[in-house]
């Protein structure tokens, strides 16, 4: 058993002035059991906890890490710019820079609202939707997250999941009545709500792929017949790609699963690990937004430049090193082919699913294709296994419905280490 006497000192004192002693749900390690690692440094593909004990990590700060923690040329990008000062609640080139690389990279966007987090980007959207078509419901997916917007906590992924909080309490009747589930990969269950509530639909929002039940990835018939709905009822369709934007392929989802959204939200990579968020699409629907039309959206930190400079130094380096999915892909594929070779030699039969870097292993050997699917897997089951990986140094989400993220920093030793570790995990708890 590893070491981790001031990570729990430090817990029990965050409780004192920290609502659960964490500022964010899904680090509390409440699914797993036991008590949060807290982190002191990040270098690479490691991490170093309070106690001095290193970790191989999968995490990546939640996806932000596509080339591991602290890369230099990130580092330099922040050198530069906080040099000239943190914020000016005015504007600064760099954000007319990052508008226009993330316009390049992703063809959908035609023009691009930067804003500070996820969960602004995806209520953003919806707003401006709604402002667009004049209506005043949208339909969400169960299992999918767009962060913690009142409207979206129905049905929810992620923590809400995990945590067996699908509707949270504060979330009034009025917003539940808007909000519309439909069930992920069934286009049938989308059309009924669609032709229930018939021009009172202003925005579909999805996760094209589910990264907060697991990774999940829409069926392509599905999306496609989703556009086509969309088109039909002149409804904005708006992809969440805060997880999967510039993370599965320089476009995102949408790149890779060949539909295009009205709008789409990103986060994530695009802060180069520092909060940000941003929404972008069609320019007649973009242009709605203040100041320049009458739906009302303000930050005063929006595009600060601290956040805009890591993004660009993170998508600059994407635009200028095009070899970077091929080196993801090869990585992840490794990882994958050990995990399900460790499975088969142990006569396991779990559900392994990948998209690009992103994956996720299921304890049910059920398919897993969407919301009813994904919560067959054996929670208990997946506490005990993240426990195991964690004594051996391997750092996972500590959640079942999370995704585990490989960066262009794993390096082999890395992979065959995560490998070995999860042939011994899974077989001390099977």
């Amino acid at each position: 058993m590893i070491n981790i006497a001031k990570s729990e000192k430090l817990f029990s004192e965050a409780k004192n002035f920290i609502p659960g002693g964490v500022n964010s749900p899904v680090r509390a390690f409440n699914s797993v059991g036991g008590n949060p690692l807290f982190i002191k440094k990040g270098y690479g593909t490691k991490i170093l906890d309070a106690d001095d004990n290193e970790y191989v990590e999968y995490i990546g700060s939640w996806g932000p890490h596509l080339f591991g923690h602290n890369p230099e040329f990130i580092k330099e990008a922040l050198v530069r710019s906080i040099d000239n000062g943190t914020s000016f609640g005015a504007p600064t080139e760099i954000e007319i820079e990052m508008a226009k690389l993330i316009i390049d990279l992703v063809p959908s966007v035609e023009l691009v609202r930067m804003v500070n987090s996820g969960t602004e980007a995806t209520m953003s959207a919806v707003r401006a939707a709604r402002g667009f078509t004049g209506r005043e419901k949208f339909i969400k997916f169960e299992g999918c997250y767009h962060g913690h917007a009142d409207y979206f906590l129905i049905k929810a992924g992620s923590g809400a999941l995990t945590l067996g909080v699908p509707t949270s309490p504060g979330v009034t009747k009025g917003n539940a009545a808007d909000t519309l589930c439909a069930e992920y990969n069934n286009i049938e269950s989308v059309k009924e709500l669609v032709f229930a509530n018939k021009n009172e639909i202003g925005a579909i929002i999805i996760e094209p792929i589910a990264g907060n039940m697991g990774v999940i990835k829409s069926k392509i018939k599905f999306l496609q017949e989703l556009r086509e709905l969309c088109t039909e009822e002149k409804i904005v369709l708006i992809f969440d790609e805060v997880m999967t934007g510039f993370r599965v392929a320089k476009g995102g989802a949408q790149e890779v699963l060949g539909v295009k959204p009205d709008l789409s939200t990103f986060g994530k990579i695009i802060g180069g690990g520092l909060p940000v968020g941003a929404f972008g699409g069609k320019r007649e629907i973009m242009e709605q937004i203040s100041p320049v039309g009458p739906v009302y959206q303000a930050g005063t930190l929006s595009g600060n430049p601290l956040a805009m400079s890591a993004g660009f130094a993170a998508l600059n380096h994407i635009k200028e090193h095009p070899d970077v999915y091929d080196i993801l892909e090869q990585k992840s594929a490794y990882l994958e082919k050990g995990m399900k070779d460790n499975l088969e030699s142990l006569g396991l039969n779990y559900w392994m699913t990948r998209i690009g870097s992103m994956s996720c292993m299921f304890f049910t050997d059920v398919e897993v294709s969407d919301f009813k699917s994904a919560v067959t897997s054996d929670t208990k089951k997946y506490g005990q296994y993240f426990h195991e990986m964690l004594n051996q140094g391997i750092y996972l989400a500590p959640a079942q419905f999370e995704a585990m993220f490989v960066s262009t920093a794993h390096s082999k030793d890395d992979l065959d280490k995560t490998i070995a570790a999860h042939k011994i995990a899974l077989g001390n708890i099977s």
